[in-house]
């Protein structure tokens, strides 16, 4: 088995990407931009940190639409959406149930700011499983530098290469090969014309089957390496 587990959050663990694309496009009337552009536009946003997401915008909406006016709006429409509870990506609530019950050792490694992501886990019931939250405003460098991962395979005391690490964006796999850790992607919301990354990842369609795949890994590389000595 990893000695660590280390998980995205943000259409990882929570479908909130969709939630956030869905009140992006909320605002489409009001500041008068085009849905499908806005949608294709948002999918080049999946897994960036707050700065690069913020400087990104700016340039898509252009000098005579109002920035601060559209983020507050877009603020607006995400907690309206919000307030009927935290979406959670299927399997993720039992794959991580049977992971916390077996001793697993886990942790969150978001580009989400700390505050926000623990507040939108404890909501979604999932907090209490983690050992420790890195959230994007908590390391030095964001995805796809290794930074976060690494801080969080130190939180948790397991080197990085004896940690599998989840993640759906491209960004965010590159960050966690990057650092050494056993990657498995779970594409959720990307550019249909982009291909992956290719830093040695392993792909799965659900959380338990990327969980299966990992564990597997590990059990493999152990029998392996007994058979060496």
């Amino acid at each position: 088995m990893p000695a660590g587990y280390l998980f995205d959050m943000d259409g990882l663990l929570l479908d909130t990407e969709r939630l956030t694309l869905d009140a992006f496009l909320d605002c489409a009337p009001e500041f008068d931009l085009d849905p499908g552009e806005m949608r294709a536009f948002f999918m080049t946003l999946i897994g960036s940190a707050r700065t690069q997401g913020e400087a990104m915008v700016r340039d898509f909406i252009g000098p005579d639409r109002d920035f601060d006016a559209l983020d507050l709006a877009w603020q607006h429409h995400s907690q309206r959406r919000l307030a009927a509870g935290i979406p959670v990506k299927p399997t993720v609530a039992e794959t991580i149930s049977a992971l916390h019950a077996s001793g697993a050792v886990m942790a969150v490694v978001t580009s989400t700011f700390g505050d926000k992501a623990r507040h939108h886990l404890d909501r979604a019931g999932l907090l209490r499983c983690f050992r420790t939250v890195i959230g994007g405003d908590e390391v030095p460098a964001n995805k796809p530098d290794p930074a976060p991962y690494v801080q969080a395979a130190e939180q948790l005391g397991v080197p990085p290469q004896n940690c599998a690490a989840f993640e759906d964006s491209d960004t965010g796999i590159t960050a966690a090969a990057r650092a050494g850790c056993f990657a498995v992607q779970i594409p959720d919301l990307r550019p249909s014309a982009r291909a992956f990354p290719d830093v040695g990842q392993r792909f799965a369609t659900t959380l338990t089957e990327a969980v299966t795949t990992a564990q597997a890994h590990f059990h493999h590389e152990r029998r392996r390496q007994g058979r060496s000595l």
